[in-house]
């Protein structure tokens, strides 16, 4: 297993033994088990799809419900797949465990940004907006985003306001400690995502 599917608990610091101070994010894999195994014969990939979440029975489709009761596992709030070299290692319904981690290691993990709503060009891009003074009437406008003449349109990819977040990040960061018996990960920096967000972690391979 390469990756693991874990929820954000939120940030603290912890000291190193020369007493530098580094802030980390943990990360909760409590409840990530094994719903299904899927063989490259059947589904043309080999790999195995994880849930974590609980999620109440009467809030799943019919498909998800039978998906569920096949696996014989509790119902999950999210599903996420992994490919793994050796399916017999993760039989369905199998917790996983946290053992291809150690401290040090580089992980890539993959979340969603905070939704901040409908946004202005200050908040969204950085823009440094107008005139504060009371004879300004262009405080926080984007400016000009056009010409009339030529090219009597507005490009693609102009940064004016709108919906801002909700937006999938991977960010490449260190594992700092592995704590087995709790099933937390003690990850070095911040990551995407608010508390009690979904989070994938898979082994870098950046280095």
């Amino acid at each position: 297993m390469s990756g693991i599917l874990g929820i954000k608990v939120g940030m603290t610091q912890v000291f190193t033994p020369q007493g530098e101070r580094v802030p980390v994010t943990l990360v909760s894999t409590e409840g990530c088990v094994v719903v299904q195994t899927k063989t490259k014969e059947k589904e043309g990939v080999q790999s195995v799809q994880l849930g974590i979440g609980e999620k109440s029975v009467r809030d799943l489709s019919k498909s998800l419900k039978k998906h569920f009761e096949k696996a014989k596992v509790k119902p999950t709030r999210w599903l996420r797949d992994f490919q793994v070299a050796e399916l017999e290692k993760y039989p369905v319904g199998s917790p996983v465990s946290l053992d291809f981690l150690k401290p040090g290691d580089k992980v890539e993990v993959r979340g969603e940004t905070k939704g901040r709503g409908f946004s202005g060009v200050i908040k969204r891009w950085g823009f440094s907006g107008g005139p504060g003074g009371h004879g300004s009437r262009f405080h926080r406008h984007g400016g000009s985003i056009g010409n009339k003449t030529f090219p009597k349109r507005i490009f693609k990819k102009r940064r004016m306001a709108g919906h801002y977040g909700t937006e999938t990040r991977t960010v490449n960061v260190q594992c700092v400690d592995v704590l087995k018996d709790e099933h937390l990960l003690v990850l070095k920096g911040q990551l995407p995502g608010s508390k009690n967000s979904l989070v994938e972690v898979r082994l870098s391979h950046r280095g």
